[in-house]
């Protein structure tokens, strides 16, 4: 069986202008905001190493990554059965199918549907 790759990480809090310029200051991270929204898409400028990101805006820290899966809505259940705690069940939006789920320790972890092969 093949693994599932991690491919895309968040990073948010309240002041979401100081973590951009920190992270863009610290990492050399072009970091673009996305207009009518909390959100900004994160450009690490790692010449295709790793994976690229994006900044919300949270009322609190906010770290997450989230991993690929063919189907979401098994993968939620297969965490749950496991000991996860869903924050956010499958969820279609323009784009990407998502859940978010807490692991045994608390962690955030986001799953989203794999695009098909083209």
């Amino acid at each position: 069986m093949m693994g599932s790759p991690v491919v895309h990480f968040e990073i948010g809090g309240p002041d979401h202008d100081a973590l951009k310029k920190f992270y863009g200051d610290v990492f050399a991270w072009e970091i673009h905001d996305i207009p009518e929204t909390n959100y900004s898409l994160v450009h690490t400028n790692a010449d295709g190493k790793g994976i690229e990101g994006g900044m919300p805006v949270q009322e609190g820290p906010w770290v997450a990554v989230y991993i690929e899966v063919p189907d979401p809505q098994a993968a939620l259940d297969k965490a749950v059965s496991a000991g996860a705690e869903v924050v956010m069940p499958v969820t279609e939006m323009p784009q990407v199918t998502l859940a978010l789920f807490k692991d045994p320790a608390g962690n955030t972890v986001g799953i989203v549907k794999a695009e098909p092969e083209s």
